[in-house]
C-alpha cells in the first residue's frame, strides 16, 4: 500500500470518530501490520496496537467452539475497560477495523458506524496475506 493510499484510508477512518466518545480508529492486517490510522493517534502507537489487536482477534477466533460450532466465523470482539472500550470487527479478507472509545459511548452507534464504513469501502479494506516473490517466478501482479 502506498503512503498516499494510507493517508486516504486514514482520512476515511476519521469518519468513525464522528460518534461522540470515539477516540481512535486503526485498520490492520491479519498479521498485525498497520494499514491506516485515524488522526489523533501517533503512528508508533497505532503500529503497537495493530500488533496487539491482531493477536486479540486470533484468540477470539479460536474460541468459536465455546459459542457453538468450531467453524462459526468470527465477526466482532468487544473489550471493556474501566475507562472505555475497544471494538474490533472484520473488514474484509485478512483485514480488521478497530475503534477505541470512552466509557459513555453509544456502543450501538460505534458498531453501526464501523460496519457502515466497512460496507462503503468494500474491497479497498481487503488485506491479502503477504507473499514473498521468488526471482524468476511470476507473482500475482502478472509481472516476472
Amino acid at each position: 500500500m502506498t503512503g498516499q493510499m494510507t493517508n486516504e484510508l486514514g482520512w476515511m477512518l476519521d469518519e468513525v470518530l464522528k460518534v461522540p466518545e470515539a477516540r481512535h480508529a486503526i485498520l490492520l492486517s491479519a498479521d498485525g501490520m498497520l494499514r491506516a490510522h485515524s488522526q489523533g493517534i501517533k503512528r508508533d502507537e497505532a503500529e503497537r496496537q495493530a500488533a496487539a489487536l491482531s493477536g486479540l482477534q486470533s484468540i477470539s477466533r479460536s474460541t468459536a467452539e465455546f459459542c457453538g460450532l468450531e467453524t462459526s466465523p468470527w465477526q466482532q470482539t468487544l473489550v471493556e475497560f474501566a475507562d472505555g472500550y475497544v471494538f474490533l470487527v472484520a473488514a474484509g479478507t485478512g483485514a480488521y477495523l478497530a475503534v477505541s472509545a470512552g466509557q459513555d459511548v453509544d456502543m450501538e452507534a460505534v458498531t453501526y458506524s464501523m460496519h457502515k464504513l466497512v460496507d462503503r469501502l468494500g474491497k479497498e479494506l481487503t488485506s491479502l496475506p503477504r507473499q514473498h516473490s521468488v526471482p524468476g517466478r511470476p507473482d500475482d501482479s502478472g509481472t516476472a
